[in-house]
């Protein structure tokens, strides 16, 4: 049985929700449910009814059992629903299985994200990032696309491409991977060079200290950065609002104009976020991989705090930004939460500090500790320039500032604050002479 076609995707979809809870973790079940009809709704569909079925291990061929299948076809018919949502990741021959013995379109946990993040892509480098992502997973999924895609469709999949999109069957298939491959490998090209460009701008901070925001999807990280710097970012309460690493500088009153100070707010992270798509936004999360400290913003009113906590840190690691020191801030205290919780888990995860970025509670206590952090990177250092290369003076002046100087006929010493970035580009010049 071929799946049915569905609406248009700027129409509200009706699915049926299918979870699938190891029998071990029944107590998250509520809280799943929760968060993936939220990240339905940021995807433009609508949960007609939920399908359960707890696990202890997937069927091979379909994931969930015969019994289950039936009661899912009839679920969806009864209730009108165009697709099926299942909250795990489908191998692509189970996916075009339960279409053929439900008939319906099926959507797994990867396609429902990357979907997700197509609709919020705003930038280029997102764009390319979400398009890579996409190809990644329809490259092994060619198959089930044909039964339900129709050829523009399938071209605008992948970005235009034209050329051998006519007919079915083996050989089709067969030239549509090749077209895959090569989009891949595109996609990949354009990214290793906005990769390269933005590994080389971050470096080339000088006097600099970069702080980054991180965390799970909705912990309030954008509304936290409108509050210590007024930037007038994008805050909203849906998941994966932001994309796109936006920076900001940030003003710290102990610190002043010794060393600027950059706060960055970066995409949000989720449970079993895909791998292709971690891959794809490597490019976007290098200021989180060459921060000078992140700041991980913590959901403390979230039942699930621990499983959100664990799911930063994989992200992190994966990512190669597992060793970058980080302050813990646990936010939303405003809203109803645990206490004795909040309080057990700051003990595990300092240091830390519990703050609202919507009352402003316990910012005081993060400026104070952000501050901290940074003059601990910052020495004080003499200097001895000549007089005669004005350019030497210009360029100190640009870049750091100056706590003190004393002129003569030809030299003069200046007392300056700097990183370690500055300070080694200053050790290299051979007219600069330190006291």
């Amino acid at each position: 049985m071929k799946p049915k076609s569905h609406a248009t995707l700027s129409d509200v979809i009706p699915v049926i929700l299918v979870l699938t809870v190891h029998p071990q973790e029944r107590d998250q079940e509520a809280q799943r449910e929760e968060e993936m009809r939220a990240l339905l709704d940021t995807g433009g569909r609508s949960v007609q009814n939920v399908l359960r079925q707890h696990l202890q291990r997937p069927h091979a061929a379909t994931y969930i059992g015969s019994g289950k299948i039936k009661e899912l076809a009839e679920m969806a018919t009864a209730c009108g629903a165009q697709e099926v949502a299942f909250d795990v990741s489908l191998s692509p021959s189970q996916q075009r299985n339960l279409e053929e013995e439900v008939g319906f379109k099926v959507i797994d946990y990867d396609e429902l994200i990357i979907d997700i993040f197509a609709r919020n892509a705003r930038t280029h480098q997102a764009t390319l990032a979400v398009d890579l992502a996409r190809m990644e997973y329809t490259k092994t999924r060619l198959k089930r696309l044909w039964s339900h895609l129709d050829r523009q469709s399938f071209s605008g999949s992948l970005g235009g491409t034209s050329g051998g999109l006519t007919g079915t069957g083996e050989k089709q298939i067969e030239m549509d991977r090749r077209l895959v491959r090569k989009r891949i490998l595109t996609l990949k090209r354009e990214l290793d060079e906005i990769s390269e460009r933005t590994d080389r701008k971050v470096q080339k901070r000088t006097n600099c200290f970069n702080i980054c925001l991180v965390g799970y999807t909705n912990a309030g990280k954008s509304t936290l950065m409108n509050a210590l710097t007024r930037a007038g970012v994008l805050a909203e309460d849906r998941l994966f609002a932001t994309l796109d690493t936006r920076s900001h500088r940030l003003f710290l009153e102990g610190v002043g104009r010794s060393v600027d100070v950059v706060l960055s707010d970066t995409v949000g992270f989720i449970r079993n976020l895909p791998p292709t798509l971690i891959a794809s936004f490597h490019a976007t999360l290098a200021e989180v991989r060459e921060a000078d400290l992140l700041l991980h913003v913590i959901d403390a009113a979230s039942p699930v705090m621990s499983e959100q906590v664990a799911s930063v840190e994989e992200v992190l690691t994966q990512i190669g930004a597992a060793e970058v020191p980080r302050l813990n801030v646990f936010n939303k205290i405003d809203r109803p939460h645990s206490r004795t919780l909040l309080g057990s888990f700051r003990k595990h995860c300092s240091p830390s500090v519990a703050i609202s970025a919507i009352t402003g509670d316990g910012l005081d206590q993060l400026r104070t500790g952000l501050e901290a952090a940074v003059l601990a990177r910052v020495r004080t250092l003499k200097l001895r320039v000549p007089v005669a290369d004005g350019a030497i003076a210009a360029f100190i002046r640009r870049n750091t500032a100056v706590l003190s100087e004393r002129w003569d006929e030809t030299h003069g010493e200046l007392t300056i604050t700097a990183d370690d970035n500055l300070a080694a580009q200053l050790r290299e010049h051979p007219a600069i002479e330190f006291v």
